[in-house]
């Protein structure tokens, strides 16, 4: 039995999700209130049968943040009882969800005749905040095109081998912003740029003479080796705490080089440990 609560602000690309996992074979049930969701899993996760092996419920801002706070206990509860429940919250920045509301003409649910759309936005993201904390997978969405979640939603949830860790490393450029999604955020802009060599500014830190250069430098072997001692540990502690999601991002100044060649060289270190390791570069489209 797999249970996956949906939730994140408003405009975030909520029905996007539960549009895709419902492509991907699960009964899908928006909005329902909170209050309502133990009697829901009771008549389906756990009721005679096997009629919902795959459920995902959306829930949202427009209930009693007395029930909204119930919900990280309940997860709990579900997880000690044998289900595997997941949460899955979406968010973006406000100016980002500021413009999709002027281009949907959309109204937000928080809105009223005193509340204006940024109040609205900034209370929803405190009245979330329980979700928020209880979350195995956020996903920033600022960045993202419809197409780009949906794709994120089969890579992470669908794809995700049943009671395996799925540890993503991604890379990105600063100058493109830091990943609002990220468990681990490193920084090697410290390390030497093949950018400033004219033969590699074309090529990526996938490509043999990217990688042949890096390699070449004592500080980036180092930057790995203890990288890798850090995370070795810390990837330990999140499987034995049962987590289901861990992104880890590595940036550097365009996202172009040193980040991808970092996070590619973490990815084939761990998976020969772990057996769902994912690679993303984002930045690569935006450079």
């Amino acid at each position: 039995m797999r249970l996956i609560i949906v939730s994140g602000l408003s405009g975030s690309g909520k029905s996007v999700a539960l549009h895709m996992l419902e492509d991907i074979d699960f009964y899908c049930v928006d909005n329902i209130p909170a209050a309502l969701l133990k009697a829901f899993i009771s008549h389906t996760i756990r009721g005679p049968g096997d009629a919902y092996p795959r459920t995902a419920v959306g829930l949202d801002a427009r209930n009693r943040p007395n029930d909204i706070e119930t919900i990280p206990a309940l997860v709990g509860e579900l997880r000690r009882s044998g289900i595997g429940c997941e949460v899955l919250y979406l968010h973006a920045g406000d100016e980002v969800l500021l413009k999709r509301y002027a281009e949907t003409r959309r109204k937000h649910p928080l809105v009223t005749g005193d509340v204006s759309l940024r109040e609205a936005i900034a209370s929803e993201r405190r009245l979330l905040e329980p979700i928020t904390i209880a979350a195995d997978l956020v996903i920033d969405t600022s960045n993202m095109s419809v197409h780009a979640l949906r794709e994120r939603i089969r890579e992470r949830i669908d794809r995700r081998l049943e009671g395996h860790l799925s540890v993503m490393f991604e890379s990105f450029g600063y100058k493109h912003g830091i990943p609002g999604d990220s468990d681990f955020v490193f920084d090697v802009r410290s390390l030497p740029n093949p950018y400033w060599e004219h033969a590699l500014r074309h090529l990526t830190g996938r490509d043999a003479p990217v990688i042949e250069y890096l390699e070449g430098f004592s500080n980036v072997r180092q930057m790995i080796a203890d990288l890798i001692e850090f995370l070795e540990q810390r990837i330990k502690e999140f499987a034995q705490a049962n987590r289901s999601y861990l992104t880890i991002a590595v940036g550097c100044t365009g996202g172009q080089h040193r980040s991808v060649y970092i996070a590619e060289a973490l990815a084939q270190h761990f998976r020969k440990s772990y057996p769902q390791v994912l690679t993303r570069h984002d930045s690569l489209q935006k450079n």
